[in-house]
């Protein structure tokens, strides 16, 4: 059992989680999305957490197979700019778990990188505070994409029993 708390304040993020060997793969029905929220169905159950090996996050870079492009980011999209597709040079091994684990957790003052249609997209950088004020979350919520929170892994840290 592990609980992940606040690097700055030390306060607990979440409650205690059980790791999983993997984050799952979701599934890819649209009919699978809630109603109301459109939001998929969240990645990592409640009550669990996975460390995501791939990049998350900004900085984004210009993928080299522009014939073949890749997701954005893993569960997300493709996604395109003036350069060609991207795809994200961000931190490794961020901690995914269900949103609802870590209920304390606020959006950033004036909802900062919280863009979206239904919800924050997840793209943009930590969107999300621990009540100390320091960023250590994102959260993915928009109706296209996963519905997870990362948690950063320089401004969490696990303890566990």
């Amino acid at each position: 059992m592990t609980v992940f708390l606040c690097s700055k304040c030390g306060a607990a993020i979440t409650p205690y989680l059980v790791q999983l060997p993997a984050v799952p793969v979701p599934t890819e029905d649209q009919h699978d999305r809630d109603v109301e929220t459109r939001r998929a169905p969240s990645t990592v159950p409640r009550g669990c957490y996975a460390v995501d090996p791939e990049p998350w996050g900004p900085p984004f870079v210009v993928q080299a197979d522009q014939e073949n492009p890749q997701r954005a980011q893993p569960r997300g999209v493709l996604v395109c700019t003036e350069e060609g597709f991207i795809t994200s040079a961000g931190g490794r091994d961020t901690v995914v778990v269900h949103p609802e684990d870590a209920l304390g957790l606020q959006p950033l003052p004036g909802w900062k990188n919280s863009n979206g249609c239904c919800g924050p997209r997840g793209d943009e950088g930590l969107n999300r505070t621990c009540p100390c004020g320091a960023p250590v979350a994102t959260l993915a919520a928009d109706c296209f994409g996963p519905f997870e929170l990362h948690l950063d892994p320089i401004r969490t840290y696990a303890f566990s029993q």
